[in-house]
């Protein structure tokens, strides 16, 4: 007997799960029939794949060793279908794309928009998830992009540079510091009570570091584990908040006010896998996120009959904007 697709599944959802039990109820087959499959393809290649006398079932070495080159296949035969089905006038098609949080907020609703607007046939998933499971479902091959952070990536996760994002303290009409153009000293905000975003997020960490290194001692009165939860909160009270400036681009009633010194910037990227296939919708999304913010707003507003149309001050020219950029913490495991 040589093996099938569906052996390597089903070895692989073994794996994962490190139960028979499991694997077969997320695979929709009786476990029975489950084994059996896995015993036909130990007995075809002469080995046995996984070890059963422990709690969990595992993978012996001759396993491990098989199972990377059956994920590798799968992923292979994905790639190929969807190169088959790829339209290179996209026309049709379908795009796979993940963002941090706060990303999800402000910069991937206008992409998503202004794709949509140029390419109507393209189906887009857009998901949001953490930086670290991000670049994960990239080299399983389960996204074609994701927009994130720069810094230390896994192996095999390339980047793109979009722009770079400053933060700043945020108000709403209710506070002092609504409409306040010149910086605000740091030390004020001692005097001030803030609403943050809980330490699930990168954002909240940057903001810690920033505060302990100005050794301040604002009154944290509220957090939120979502920005719209927020920014709702700040519209509807004195309190302050510290968010990516681009915020209020969208939110009229919220004003950005700098701080002095200024919190340090971050650079936004759009992940990809570096090895494999990457779709025509891919490589379109990709040109129009690194376009000029301009082209983009012109081709919207011309296409809309509208004059006004998203400005997250990017500059292809330099490379930088002022924009907002802000996940949850990579090395934090909640989505």
């Amino acid at each position: 007997m040589q093996p099938e697709l569906r052996h390597l599944r089903y070895l692989l959802a073994v794996a994962e799960h490190a139960s028979f039990t499991r694997a077969a109820e997320e695979l929709r087959i009786a476990q029975p029939t489950l084994s059996q499959q896995i015993k036909q393809l130990e007995k075809a290649l002469g080995v046995l794949l996984l070890d059963r006398t422990g709690r969990t079932v595992r993978l012996t070495d001759s396993g491990e060793a098989y199972a990377g080159y059956a994920r590798r296949a799968l992923q292979d035969l994905a790639a190929g279908e969807r190169a088959v089905l790829d339209v290179r006038d996209l026309s049709r098609g379908r795009l796979r794309l993940a963002a941090t949080p706060t990303f999800t907020a402000y910069l991937t609703g206008p992409l998503v928009a202004a794709f949509h607007t140029r390419h109507p046939g393209i189906t887009v998933e857009v998901r949001e998830s953490t930086q670290d499971r991000i670049e994960a479902e990239l080299l399983a091959d389960r996204l074609d992009l994701g927009i994130a952070f720069e810094g230390g990536h896994l192996p095999g996760i390339e980047a793109t540079a979009l722009f770079t994002e400053t933060l700043g303290l945020v108000v709403g009409p209710g506070h002092p510091f609504a409409g306040r153009t010149e910086p605000v000293p740091a030390e004020e905000l001692n005097d001030h009570h803030l609403a943050l975003l809980s330490q699930d997020f990168a954002t909240r960490r940057h903001i810690d570091a920033y505060v302990s290194e100005h050794g301040l001692r604002p009154r944290i009165a509220m957090e939120a584990n979502a920005v719209g939860a927020l920014t709702e909160i700040v519209r509807r009270t004195a309190l302050a908040t510290v968010l990516p400036d681009a915020v209020t681009l969208d939110h009229p009633q919220l004003s950005h006010v700098p701080l002095a010194p200024a919190l340090p910037t971050r650079g936004v990227t759009l992940l990809h896998r570096g090895a494999g296939y990457r779709s025509a919708a891919a490589r379109a999304f990709t040109e129009l996120a690194t376009e000029p913010a301009t082209d983009r707003e012109r081709n919207r507003a011309e296409g809309r009959g509208t004059g006004r149309a998203e400005n997250h001050g990017r500059d292809r020219g330099t490379g930088r904007a002022e924009g907002r950029r802000e996940d949850r913490d990579p090395s934090a495991g909640r989505a």
